[in-house]
């Protein structure tokens, strides 16, 4: 396929989206480019990249290396500019190239922009790191990745929430047990004065909330309206959790 004919496709396939959906299709039109190019002519590959790069500008420059599956095209665009400021560049809400493939849960490109200088630690305007998205989402060979390059474990969001909030709230045991044995802080509190354990009750999450209890998470705190555990969780839930805070006392 001449090359040509390849800019004038992945054109026509910009055109056919708008918006924030378009990058996957785009990074599907690059991929079958590079595919019918010839693999040792360096700059023919990088040509057909740039056409992505130019046509879709910064936002979707940093979000095509995310949310797609492409490996390839996301080292080559990498490779493009290699540079920190790259892989950690933010769009208008914040979220970083990592963000976007943790939420994802696209752990080969995770792996890479890690290798690559990626922030583990980065921050978008909700006060959330790729962790929290990873905790929320049960993506948990995602969050050990993050862990294993310096994510902090108790970083709170703008309403005070950790990782350990998120996953306890959905209902992820496993990814309660990894935050946990990582170092995680078991009765970390939000704005609402509210600790895991308590999301997991509120969420009637019955697994995680006797497994918090087994890792010492307390059962008398009280939140900022005066409630403690036991008094948010239902009829049905109460005693298993005061079987469970007993248990653990007598140990």
């Amino acid at each position: 396929m001449e090359l040509q004919q390849s800019q004038v496709i992945i054109e026509e396939e910009i055109r056919l989206k708008s918006g924030r959906g378009r990058e996957e299709k785009v990074v599907c039109a690059a991929d079958e480019k590079l595919a019918s190019v010839d693999k040792s002519n360096t700059s023919k590959k990088s040509y057909v990249v740039m056409l992505v790069l130019d046509a879709e500008r910064e936002r979707s420059k940093r979000h095509v290396m995310t949310t797609s599956k492409h490996e390839q095209v996301v080292n080559i665009l990498l490779d493009a500019d290699g540079s920190k400021n790259e892989v950690n560049s933010v769009d208008e809400e914040g979220w970083g190239p990592l963000h976007s493939a943790a939420s994802v849960g696209n752990v080969e490109i995770v792996a890479i922009l890690l290798s690559r200088g990626a922030d583990a630690n980065l921050k978008n305007h909700s006060g959330r790191t790729a962790l929290h998205y990873a905790a929320s989402k049960g993506w948990l060979k995602i969050a050990e990745l993050l862990v294993s390059h310096g994510a902090k474990l108790n970083q709170k969001d703008k309403v005070g929430c950790t990782p350990l909030h998120r996953a306890a709230s959905v209902g992820n045991s496993e990814m309660c047990e990894l935050l946990i044995e990582e170092g995680a802080e078991v009765d970390a509190v939000d704005k609402a004065e509210k600790t895991p354990l308590m999301n997991a009750v509120i969420c009637y999450n019955k697994e995680v909330a006797l497994l918090l209890i087994r890792h010492g998470a307390d059962v008398d705190v009280e939140d900022n309206e005066g409630y403690t555990v036991l008094g948010r969780a239902s009829n049905d839930f109460r005693p298993m959790l005061i079987d469970a805070a007993k248990a653990m006392l007598e140990g």
